[in-house]
């Protein structure tokens, strides 16, 4: 794919007057519901490529991690009792209501593309994955950071699927890329879609979007809360801590099982991504039962170690006696395997 592609469509006139309706839209551009800055400044960047370089050997896996393969007799939605697979970093196969969800299908090996530096991922051949997914019913797309909007995947799926439900701004995107307007339907924050008996709500964080220099807030992130009659699950998407967690717990949970934000955090970007200790008093505020932490064991987008995650996640889950689960790459799990220990990093140096 040309590096041209990689960046998506320019924002066009129907986007802008689509927009002008959201409370969240103001010159120009979107904005989180507190002041939030936004990451680190160019008098920053000396620092960072340090701490990168600094921990340059430890902020991957020495060796690739293994994806356990899927088990399509092990997915089967007979019993209508919500499973997920976890694929690394926020790659997450839902089945809900007896309706397979694709969250953030990014299973490219580079989450960096338009760098001249190459973001490699912790797992080899991820791509071939798409090649095992079951039908799909519908695909969502939190944000268009190329951390969670791969081009390459993108492609690959949009034969494949016929419902895509993603955040306001993204259409544009779909649409350069061969996906007719027709099978996506945008969200704003608090937006709610029934998806065959799924009630789906995309809820607010605290981050921001683009892809290129000058695009920049001009779509739209967040998170996603599913209820059915017996089950609700709660997607934090990317962002920092803010009061967002404790509105939707009150809103809408409590709940069965969130999947929280952990990983690629940074000093210098403090408020756009949440802390291991943060993503634990989220999972409080939130009214979580279990919390499964994403956004880690896939790329390294910040200076830290690959485990420091997990570890400090663990910890800080004890300190707070709060319920944890965490998935192994891969493997399909219930709400009933949350109980179940699986330190499975420990393996791996």
């Amino acid at each position: 794919m040309s590096l041209k592609a990689q960046f998506g469509a320019s924002l066009r006139k129907k986007d802008v007057e689509k927009f002008k309706a959201s409370l969240t839209w103001k010159n120009n551009k979107f904005h989180n519901l507190s002041p939030t800055l936004m990451g680190f400044s160019l008098g920053n960047l000396p620092e960072m490529l340090k701490d990168n370089f600094s921990i340059r050997q430890i902020r991957m896996p020495k060796k690739a991690l293994p994806i356990k393969p899927f088990a399509p007799d092990q997915f089967h939605n007979d019993d209508r009792k919500p499973k997920f697979v976890w694929y690394g970093h926020s790659v997450l196969l839902l089945q809900l209501a007896g309706k397979n969800i694709l969250i953030d299908p990014m299973f490219g090996d580079d989450a960096s593309p338009i760098a001249p530096i190459k973001t490699k991922r912790f797992s080899d051949s991820t791509m071939d994955i798409i090649d095992t997914l079951p039908q799909i019913d519908a695909i969502l797309i939190t944000h268009d950071h190329y951390d969670h909007l791969d081009l390459n995947s993108i492609k690959k799926l949009i034969p494949l699927v016929d419902q895509w439900f993603v955040a306001l701004g993204v259409a544009r995107h779909l649409s350069k890329w061969g996906l007719n307007e027709s099978h996506i339907t945008e969200l704003d924050w608090w937006d709610q879609v029934d998806f065959n008996g799924i009630q789906m709500t995309y809820t607010p964080s605290r981050h921001f979007a683009g892809r290129g220099a000058f695009d920049r807030a001009q779509s739209l992130w967040g998170g996603f809360v599913f209820q059915t009659a017996d089950h609700t699950i709660y997607h934090s998407g990317d962002g920092g801590y803010d009061d967002h967690f404790k509105e939707i717990g009150d809103k809408y949970g409590p709940f069965d099982l969130m999947f929280v934000e952990c990983g690629q955090y940074y000093k210098h970007w403090p408020q756009i991504h949440l802390f291991p200790e943060q993503s634990i008093q989220a999972g409080l505020d939130a009214k979580a039962k279990v919390l499964v932490p994403i956004h880690w064991g896939g790329f390294a987008l910040a200076p830290h170690h690959w485990k420091d995650p997990i570890q400090r996640f663990v910890q800080a889950a004890k300190e707070h006696g709060q319920a944890i689960f965490t998935p192994s790459l891969g493997a399909i799990w219930t709400l009933d395997d949350l109980g179940t220990p699986n330190n499975w990093w420990e393996n791996h140096d």
